[in-house]
């Protein structure tokens, strides 16, 4: 009777769910179609920028090796430690997706040969994944522009891709809204005799450390710095500081650094607690933070990893580079447009048609698209009666309307609606001069701002 019981209930939950809806994975999100114009933008953006600083695009596998990303990254990093999302494969070799760019980018060079006694500039844009808590302009998949400089060796090109980065701000008009934060990490050496004294410094106030900077005590301390526990600040402000452990030739790095922004007029704060969570790092550290987004401010960053391609089995390269989240990118740019006043509704011509007049209405939409290939034209395609189409024509961003039924089909003639003007009367033309009648009306409308609402 159990048995029978539970394949019942089996049953049941089975027919139930085959008729529920099935939603987007948690963290993964649908961008719509009101959003794109906003990416299409910013990508377009990016990759015209790209281009003037001379760099060459390449595009990266989603899935790698789980070993790339442990290697480099580091095994004892958030990332690999609880936010990769890694799996399985059938021959049973252990594959990940992607949580950043730089590891498949410099395995792609190594593997190609693009990166011996030589100087590769390249740029890649696409979707990443990090298991971590959603929450506003972070999500599990997001998506990223990078750019990594391989072969040039100098605090010059460090400087350069902070200004690249800059430029793009400007452009994007959000240079008020965020704040360029720089530090330096030194060289391997400096930095292991730092991790010694900054361990030896925790583990007095071992107790007063959170459970994060427990576990990250033996493993990557330098992380514990870039704690954002309000608890943590006061020991963390007294711990000694990396830059009294730099040597000569990383505080020549350093000052060229500072000193190349300063003639560029690129203002900067030195945050010594800037770490970056990745362990290839090395000399210059870089981010560009807002407060306009809450906690998890971060634009984008970067920083210099000379030693990472030989760590990955190439040949001893230099190489520095950055990378940028767009999700974060795109809000910050809706909190700018909410700032503003509305603008104009763009012009654009609404086709209304029933009967015979649906294929005319099609007929003249493309011969408008043709001669007039700056207005949008939108096409209702319905066969709907008129009261709901001029519904879904005033809702749409257009300006005016071409209505054709069956009477304007037979007679070849459309008649002309201005939708923002109230009490517009209706005119009758000729479909031959359909563009010569729309050019004008929508040059009445630019002219008498008839869309303004």
């Amino acid at each position: 009777t159990n048995g029978r019981q539970k394949t019942i209930m089996s049953t049941e939950i089975s027919r139930q769910q085959s008729h529920s809806s099935i939603q987007a994975v948690r963290g993964m999100n649908d961008i719509l179609p009101d959003e794109i114009p906003e990416w299409a933008r910013l990508e377009a953006l990016l990759r015209h920028m790209a281009s003037l600083y001379g760099y060459g695009e390449i595009r990266l596998p989603i899935l790698e090796k789980t070993e790339l990303f442990a290697r480099s990254v580091g095994h004892h990093t958030d990332i690999v430690e609880k936010e990769m999302f890694t799996f399985i494969a059938r021959n049973e070799d252990s594959l990940s997706l992607r949580p950043e760019g730089t590891a498949g980018c410099v395995r792609a060079g190594i593997e190609h040969g693009l990166l011996y006694n030589q100087i590769q500039r390249l740029w890649y844009m696409g979707p990443m994944f990090r298991h971590e808590r959603p929450q506003r302009g972070r999500t599990r998949q997001f998506h990223q522009f990078g750019v990594e400089v391989f072969g040039v060796n100098n605090a010059v090109m460090d400087a350069e891709l902070i200004a690249m980065n800059h430029s793009i701000w400007q452009q994007l008009g959000l240079s008020d809204l965020i704040e360029l934060q720089i530090n330096t990490l030194g060289s391997l050496q400096s930095r292991t005799q730092y991790r010694e004294a900054l361990v030896t410094y925790l583990k007095q106030h071992q107790a007063d450390l959170d459970e994060d900077s427990q576990r990250r005590l033996e493993t990557n301390p330098l992380r514990i710095l870039d704690s954002k526990n309000p608890a943590m600040q006061s020991l963390i402000e007294k711990a000694p500081s990396l830059h009294d452990f730099l040597d000569k030739e990383s505080q020549d790095h350093f000052l060229n650094l500072r000193h190349t922004l300063d003639k560029l007029s690129i203002p900067y704060t030195i945050n010594t607690r800037l770490v970056r969570g990745l362990d290839y790092y090395c000399d210059t550290v870089f981010e560009f933070v807002t407060t306009a987004l809450g906690a998890q401010g971060t634009l984008s960053a970067g920083g210099r990893y000379n030693g990472l391609v030989a760590y990955l089995g190439g040949n001893d390269t230099p190489a520095v580079g950055f990378a940028m989240g767009l999700e974060r990118v795109v809000e910050l740019l809706k909190e700018k447009a909410a700032q503003k006043p509305a603008a104009d509704t763009k012009p654009a011509v609404y086709l209304v048609a029933t009967g015979r007049g649906v294929m005319h209405s099609l007929i003249l939409a493309q011969q408008l698209r043709q001669h007039l290939p700056e207005i949008t034209v939108i096409t209702d395609c319905t066969d709907a009666g008129f009261k709901s189409q001029f519904k879904r024509a005033d809702k749409s961003t257009a300006a005016i309307a071409l209505v054709i039924g069956d009477t304007e089909a037979q007679e070849n003639t459309f008649l002309l609606k201005f939708l923002r003007e109230q009490d517009a009367p209706q005119t009758a033309h000729p479909q031959e001069i359909v563009c010569s009648v729309v050019e004008k009306a929508l040059g009445l409308v630019s002219k008498h701002s008839i869309l303004s609402r």
